[in-house]
């Protein structure tokens, strides 16, 4: 297997607002010692050297403390870099095609906002769905919130894990009890704290009670 489902508990998602290159390493450096395993590196505005560059740096980085590098959007950037895999939206490359350029040895995760969605990404090849938004979503303020039951519907129907994204922070965590959710996907929840490494804990410890297995 690409990976541990248990490596999904908190994935972490860079923010771009919050950060320069300089400090990746003083960045990321808690989030790992707290147990985090997989990256994703998303830098919406960043050339494509400059996104190439980042992920190879963040490749480094991750593979010291054994976690995995998902980048944003471009399969491309993933073989270029040397990452472990790509997490494509519903208007990236299809994630069927993705999968035909990058064999089985990626990892390809997929956004969903609803059933159809996950149940497609399932059967073009995805490992794994993040389905949002859960709360809403500081990085996406037109993310429509999604119910409990539409998350509990859509772990009935899938097979591969789901992860739930938007808006989630380790006050509102526990309200995705139930939800069939195999860990939470999070941005600021992490990276716009003060205390990266007590947020970090915070968020693993939650996530291991309600998701954990």
């Amino acid at each position: 297997m690409k990976f541990d489902k248990r490596d999904l508990l908190v994935y972490a998602i860079t923010d771009e607002k919050r950060r320069s290159n300089k400090e990746w390493e003083k960045l990321l450096t808690p989030i790992f010692e707290a147990g985090i395993r997989i990256l994703q590196l998303r830098q919406k505005h960043a050339s494509h050297g400059e996104f190439v560059s980042s992920a190879r740096e963040l490749v480094e980085i991750c593979h010291r403390f054994g976690a995995k590098l998902i980048v944003n959007d471009d399969a491309g950037t993933c073989i270029e870099a040397g990452a472990d895999g790509v997490h494509l939206g519903q208007d990236d490359m299809p994630i069927a095609e993705a999968r035909k350029l990058l064999g089985d040895e990626y990892i390809i995760g997929a956004t969903a906002h609803n059933l159809d969605e996950a149940e497609k990404a399932e059967a073009d090849g995805a490992d794994y769905v993040g389905v949002g938004a859960a709360f809403g979503s500081n990085s996406k303020l037109d993310a429509r919130p999604i119910e409990l039951a539409e998350y509990r519907k859509i772990s009935d129907k899938i097979t591969i894990p789901m992860v739930a994204i938007g808006g989630i922070n380790p006050e509102n965590i526990d309200l995705l009890s139930g939800s069939g959710a195999d860990g939470v996907a999070v941005i600021s929840a992490l990276f716009a704290n003060d205390d990266i490494r007590a947020a970090a804990d915070a968020l693993m410890a939650k996530s291991r009670s309600l998701f954990g297995n």
